[in-house]
């Protein structure tokens, strides 16, 4: 039989994934990615002894890693070597008001113990929920292609479904157990990388407290990109053929199949299979002739998208003090700045930001005596990007940065590039140039997603944070794999 070729659009971790999956089941499979590097949104970039991660800093759920490598017969360390963060991250609530959270589960008890008399009992009751929905959720739920009902009829996934709080929000499951606003806030915290609020994410995803408590936080030595590297080495090893600066122009339909996929070149490459791994939107609107579309652009506009970011890669010229790894500040109010994303869109008036100095722990992403810094603040999307008000915002956080961490932090900045709305929406095609995909609300889970499949072209199929199972790191592995089986199982 002849071997068929499948062609994957964009090597971030969802596309990767697909692909190697693909090759390891007997197909041939070029991947196209339109920048000059691997890696989408989890791209570096090196200039002047400094290596910048571009996206994605946090490593959790280390299992799906474990997992991802295990399917090819490979192990993480293969690729890159892990460091596990003590302290985990540092909360800033004010200039003297700073946890710092430790790695280990008996010193986290007894730091909420003091904040709280009762939390650390509370804690164990808390984390055994969310330890269970952890095994059913990551293991189980998130791997399903949700296409169909029946996915989701079996007796035991009924039950389970029923224990995963499922129609509770993350608000009141968390003030079921702590009163404490700052362990609240603590809590809270982790549900912001699905791209809502407290208040609108399902309690089910409690599952990332037991992520971020119970399995700790990682970093691979030399920054996150290098799982890419492992994962393009890997991918390689199966016969993925790779090729940058080939940017998709058009998927070429013909009787209800992808047959070929036209390059901004001109230059057309056949397929009997497609998977983007790209933007969504920008594939199901532009990519495809609009009678093949899966979806309206009102459907599009109805969608509630994880917010975007402005981001600053800063090289300063000296260490600096009184910062750890990740450190998150929430020295002000998180009410307004929410309600800046996600109810009445604008730019904040008083940011939350959150600050990465990787050459803490790692001194080979910076030159010797000197600081690799990158600064985010969660925006709305489809926000007016100016450098104007860039400038604006890089002035607010710096003047909180230097302020809480007692120190001159400016004058010592010998490289700084901003990255936002813009700059999103012209490397990625973002949508309205979001960051992180679709929020994981309850009305855009599993079924109520966009659909992995096009359900006019029987070739084509989508992967990545617009589509199950959602935004985030190990769910795009796990998104590369789960349409990387269904397909293999349609067109075997």
């Amino acid at each position: 039989m002849k071997q068929k070729h499948a062609v994957v659009i964009g090597s971030g971790f969802a596309g990767l994934s697909a692909a190697t999956h693909l090759a390891a089941n007997n197909f041939s499979v070029t991947l196209l990615e339109k920048n000059d590097s691997p890696g989408g949104r989890s791209r570096k970039f090196e200039t002047e002894g400094f290596t910048f991660d571009m996206g994605p800093s946090w490593y959790w759920m280390p299992d799906v890693f474990e997992e991802y490598f295990s399917h090819f017969d490979k192990k993480p360390a293969d690729y890159y070597d892990l460091i596990r963060l003590d302290p985990s991250y540092s909360v800033i609530y004010g200039q003297d008001d700073i946890l710092n959270i430790p790695a280990n589960l008996d010193e986290f008890k007894s730091m909420l113990e003091q904040i709280e008399p009762g939390a650390a009992e509370q804690l164990d009751k808390f984390l055994a929920q969310a330890k269970y929905k952890y095994q059913v959720g990551i293991h189980d739920l998130v791997k399903k292609p949700s296409r169909s009902l029946l996915e989701f009829t079996s007796l035991t996934l009924l039950k389970d479904v029923m224990r995963m709080d499922v129609f509770q929000s993350m608000a009141t499951h968390v003030r079921k157990f702590f009163k404490s606003e700052k362990i609240i806030r603590l809590m809270e915290f982790p549900v912001l990388f699905l791209g809502e609020t407290a208040e609108n994410i399902p309690a089910l995803y409690s599952l990332m407290n037991y992520a971020d408590i119970a399995l700790g936080t990682w970093y691979p030595k030399g920054g996150m990109h290098e799982i890419i590297k492992g994962m393009v080495t890997l991918a390689e090893e199966k016969g993925v053929k790779i090729r940058y600066n080939a940017e998709v122009e058009e998927i070429e339909i013909e009787r209800g199949e992808a047959r070929s996929l036209r390059l901004i070149s001109g230059e057309r490459i056949k397929a009997d299979l497609v998977i983007a791994g790209a933007d969504y939107h920008h594939v199901d609107r532009h990519l495809v002739n609009p009678k093949y579309s899966n979806y309206s652009e009102e459907y599009w506009d109805k969608r509630v998208l994880a917010p975007s970011s402005l981001l600053f890669y800063l090289g300063v010229d000296k260490k600096l003090k009184n910062l750890h790894h990740h450190n998150l500040f929430f020295d002000e109010p998180l009410g307004p700045h929410a309600d800046a994303i996600y109810t009445n869109p604008r730019w904040p008036e008083a940011p939350l930001f959150y600050a990465c100095a990787p050459s803490v722990t790692d001194q080979t992403v910076a030159p010797e005596g000197m600081e690799n810094l990158f600064l985010l603040v969660p925006l709305a999307p489809d926000l007016e990007d100016s450098e104007e008000t860039r400038e604006k915002y890089y002035g607010m956080i710096m003047d909180r940065l230097e302020k809480i961490t007692g120190q001159d932090i400016r004058s010592h900045v010998i490289f700084k590039r901003s990255y936002a709305h813009a700059d999103f929406k012209a490397d990625y095609h973002a949508y309205k140039g979001n960051a992180y995909g679709l929020a994981n609300t309850l009305k855009q889970t599993a079924l109520l997603k966009p659909s992995l499949k096009n359900n006019k072209v029987s070739n084509l199929f989508y992967t990545g944070q617009l589509t199950v199972p959602g935004p985030g790191v190990p769910p795009s592995l796990i998104s590369g794999y789960v349409v990387a089986k269904e397909a293999i199982r349609e067109n075997s």
